[in-house]
């Protein structure tokens, strides 16, 4: 459970403009105000199984996007590999900071 939840902030982090605005106000409210299916339901205005069913349906067009687009795999493999070659690099600082500038990019990629 934890890690879907792990790989749905990555996915909401990339993709949530995607979304409609109804959708991403859910999945704020579900997933980083921990606000409960009938606090969401009140504040939106929808009943709770209506909310239910707007996050299931966003969280299954996160995976579509990221089946079709990979960024969020493509980021990770880009972050994975600068992490491999900063291990490489110590002591030889214009490569390191160029590993550390490939980093760098992918952590701001998804903002």
């Amino acid at each position: 459970m934890f890690e879907k939840n792990l790989q749905l902030a990555e996915l909401i982090d990339v993709y949530a403009e995607l979304l409609s605005e109804r959708q991403q106000r859910v999945l704020d409210l579900y997933y980083n105000q921990d606000l409960s299916l009938g606090e969401i339901a009140e504040d939106v205005g929808i009943s709770r199984q209506g909310v239910r069913d707007s996050i299931k349906k966003a969280e299954r067009e996160l995976f579509f996007f990221e089946s079709k687009l990979h960024l969020v795999a493509r980021e990770n493999a880009v972050r994975e590999a600068g992490d491999k070659l900063l291990a490489l690099l110590p002591g030889k600082t214009e490569m390191l900071a160029a590993a550390e500038q490939l980093i760098a990019a992918a952590n701001g990629y998804s903002q």
